[in-house]
């Protein structure tokens, strides 16, 4: 019954879901600067009589659906941020902003999470209990997440679980797919600078070289993935930028490398940080360098409760079908913010396919990243199945 309620109320919202689509995608802002995001969302829930708060950690919007009945408490999440990236898509509705686009589906997060507002809302009378919806800034970056629950949103009414979808480009339109335990790593960064001796390159003896010492770092610290940790477990350590000297004949004096590690498990998340020093002391050291050492923690590994991942599975089955739920064999190591969520309450994340077919997936964070707007309705619809399933049980 309540199945095809959704359904019905999805379906004649749809047009309004996609308008905002538009709208958010045509005027994409930075983290922590969603100023116009937060003003067209808190324009929408006032539309549809929500109750909700602005300016939650600077730009955070917050709504709360209270159902006809007393119950939990469940939490919807989506993300507001763009990307520092010219949008190079096909599109009617490309970015007006310059160097600015919604290139990782955060525009259809926040007009899906509009759409299961709309379908809830009409709902309340079959809801026991309460819906809170979040509109997350900073995802991308500085992390949102941390700051809104610092703020309070996980509380008053103190909340009991909570769901958030992600549109995913190496699957298939059509398709959630869903995952118990890890599904997403923790995405830390490092940087360390070699602190050498400077001097001309035709006598390096003169001087104490920071590239030769850096690139020895570099070749030793990924032995510590492939010799120091399990391979029947997982972790990643990459270097992505190194920045050392200007001239084809100069020795710097200084080698600055930044990189990221990834990993599931607080065991590995400590131990990392501890070797890759380990390795830059004994290599500066023995060829008379010095170095700097910089380890910053960003947002936890993102693991999902299975309890609430059957409950989103079996409530995505009734509004896609038994055929189109499949579980991720392997989690991803891409960082997600919504893992803060999951420290606190019982959570769970699921993936929306958007790629056509299996030989062109879609490139998030890419200057031609689309996708079909219909996908939209699969978030609305699958949330709020998923929050009606819960505050039901």
């Amino acid at each position: 019954m309540c199945t095809n309620i959704i359904n019905k109320i999805g379906d004649d919202n749809y047009s309004q879901m996609v308008e905002l689509r538009h709208q958010f995608h045509m005027y994409p802002e930075l983290g922590y600067e969603e100023f116009k995001t937060a003003k067209t969302i808190g324009d929408e829930l006032e539309r549809l009589g929500i109750e909700y708060k602005t300016n939650v950690a600077k730009t955070g919007v917050v709504g709360l659906i209270k159902g006809n009945h007393p119950g939990k408490t469940v939490l919807l999440r989506a993300d507001m941020d763009a990307l520092r990236i010219n949008e190079e898509a096909d599109v009617e509705y490309k970015s007006r902003v310059e160097n600015c686009m919604h290139a990782c589906g955060h525009d259809g997060h926040m007009a899906g999470l509009l759409g299961a507002a709309m379908i809830l809302n009409d709902m309340k009378d079959k809801i026991h209990g309460n819906v809170k919806l979040i509109f997350q800034p900073a995802e991308e970056e500085q992390g949102g997440a941390k700051p809104m629950i610092d703020e309070g949103i996980m509380e008053n009414p103190k909340v009991d679980a909570a769901f958030g979808c992600h549109l995913w480009g190496e699957m298939l339109e059509g398709e959630v797919h869903v995952r118990k335990g890890a599904m997403m790593a923790a995405p830390d960064l490092f940087r360390f600078t070699v602190k050498g001796k400077g001097g001309h390159g035709a006598v390096p003896h003169l001087s104490v070289d920071p590239i030769v010492i850096a690139a020895q770092v570099i070749n030793n610290i990924q032995s510590i993935v492939s010799r120091r940790i399990s391979p029947l477990e997982s972790a990643v350590i990459s270097f992505g930028c190194i920045n050392g000297g200007k001239s084809h004949n100069v020795i710097p004096n200084d080698v600055e490398v930044v990189g990221t590690v990834r990993t599931f498990s607080e065991e590995h998340r400590k131990f990392i940080p501890r070797a890759m020093e380990d390795i830059l002391k004994a290599v500066t050291e023995c060829q008379g360098a010095s170095y700097e050492f910089k380890y910053e923690e960003k947002y936890p590994a993102l693991i999902n409760d299975e309890k609430m991942t059957e409950l989103a599975r079996n409530s995505f089955k009734k509004i896609l079908g038994e055929d189109k739920v499949f579980d991720m064999k392997e989690p991803t190591m891409g960082g997600e913010d919504f893992a803060y969520f999951g420290q606190l309450v019982p959570s769970s994340f699921i993936f929306v396919g958007i790629s056509k077919d299996n030989d062109n997936l879609v490139a998030h964070h890419h200057p031609k990243f689309k996708w079909n707007d219909k996908n939209v309705l699969t978030i609305a619809k699958g949330l709020a199945q998923t929050a009606i399933d819960y505050l039901s049980e």
